[in-house]
């Protein structure tokens, strides 16, 4: 489906399917659907190689116009071959859908097929008459529709999209959803309130072959990741990390500025996490923010293990009168975390809010994230896996939205890394 390079870039191989997300907890999320169904799978963040079945790959681009967004998602795809396209598009429908999707259906043909479904039932993420619900609220009345960078207005999924919606009759069979789907194309959207829905729906792309695009978010990914089969057996695991230090502790890394997060944050320090927050002058004034880098802790002192947390928290400072750009929050703490990882040697990482996860690993010098072939238990939304390259190569990493999860979700995903590397 997908393999013309770039002039000048490196030949590799098509994957058997390349995802390609809006942001990087996105990605990674929607590839471990299919590391848990068998797949071999990756997520990247720099361009390279890699012998994985499946890859994901962000565009970065939720935050951008429209026009930068389409671009980006050209340069994916054509850096990045692969035998099927997976658009992973945020579950409450943010950033600027549409204008990533006709540039997919621009660089795949003109009878290719759009099905957008952002639907995860088990997360609460439901597409019902075309309206998209989180826990059966319309999107645009939760706290989703005043986010501060990517705000939804618009909870009718048709209207939003300017595109129809098409029911699937569960009586039917797949070719006859499909020959809907073709009439009513070139973007259609469809409902979906549970996992059988889904199944339904990817029996539909399924059925459109290769001119079929799936856009949706984890749910669909996961239909689709248990019903697609791979062209070649799974390649070699990623090198297991050495054992860890019994005193370190893991590291957790929100970048995320989302209600949802600071929860979670509030949670693990009532577990009894160290907590390092910078003020925003701290983040806008260099001098400033270099004087918090030298004041950051160095390696535990020998005999000192007992003292020692069990799980440090580096978190964003509320939101106050002094706005603080996103994506200087996400620079200033992944090089206060990048900073930490070289001076404490953490058992392993958690990294809530995409620019975080994608900044953090780019100043650690990683390529990219070997996902985990199994659940580890670490919860609905979270990917789990393995540095790939740089120096915390082999490290045991989680990432996270920052909308998803339970308040204790962060506490689950740090326990899941720590008993990850304690296993090796």
């Amino acid at each position: 489906m997908t393999g013309n390079a770039e002039p000048g870039a490196p030949l590799q191989r098509a994957h058997d399917v390349v995802i390609i997300a809006d942001d990087v907890t996105g990605a990674g999320d929607t590839a471990v659907q299919f590391a848990e169904a068998g797949w071999t799978a990756e997520l990247r963040l720099q361009p390279g190689t890699s012998d994985a079945q499946v890859v994901a790959v962000s565009s970065d681009s939720r935050a951008c116009p429209a026009s930068d967004a389409a671009a980006r998602v050209r340069r994916a795809m054509a850096t990045t071959p692969g035998s099927r396209v997976f658009k992973k598009i945020d579950s409450t429908v943010r950033g600027p859908i549409r204008a990533e999707v006709d540039a997919l259906l621009e660089e795949l043909g003109p009878d290719a097929v759009a099905v957008v479904c952002p639907a995860f039932p088990r997360v609460g993420r439901t597409v019902v008459d075309g309206t998209v619900l989180v826990d059966d609220v319309p999107v645009g009345d939760t706290p989703v529709g005043r986010d501060p960078v990517t705000p939804v207005t618009e909870s009718h999924l048709p209207t939003l999209l300017g595109a129809p919606l098409v029911r699937l009759d569960p009586a039917g069979d797949p070719a006859e959803w499909a020959a809907r789907l073709r009439e009513a194309g070139p973007v259609v959207v469809v409902d979906a309130a549970t996992d059988a829905d889904l199944d339904r729906i990817a029996r539909a792309v399924d059925a459109l072959g290769d001119d079929g695009l799936p856009v949706g978010a984890a749910g669909l990914a996961g239909a689709l990741a248990r019903r697609w089969r791979p062209s070649a057996p799974a390649a070699t695991p990623a090198p297991a990390p050495a054992p860890a230090d019994p005193s370190a502790a893991v590291l957790v890394v929100v970048t995320s500025l989302h209600a949802a997060a600071r929860a979670q944050v509030q949670a693990l320090l009532d577990d009894g996490a160290a907590h390092h927050e910078p003020t925003p002058r701290q983040l806008l004034d260099d001098s400033a923010w270099r004087a918090l880098l030298a004041g950051l802790p160095g390696a535990p002192t020998a005999g000192a293990a007992t003292s020692q947390p069990r799980t440090v928290v580096l978190s964003a400072p509320e939101r106050g009168d002094t706005p603080v750009p996103p994506d200087l929050v996400a620079r200033r703490l992944a090089e206060a975390a990048a900073e930490l990882v070289r001076t404490t040697a953490p058992a392993g990482l958690v990294v809530t809010g995409g620019d975080g996860a994608r900044a953090l690993l780019a100043g650690l010098g990683s390529s990219g994230i070997r996902l985990d072939a199994t659940g580890t238990g670490a919860g609905v939304g979270v990917a789990t896996g393995t540095v790939v390259a740089g120096r915390a190569e082999g490290l045991p990493i989680a990432t996270k939205a920052g909308g998803f999860g339970e308040p204790d979700v962060l506490i689950t995903a740090a326990d899941a890394v720590r008993r990850k590397r304690s296993d090796r």
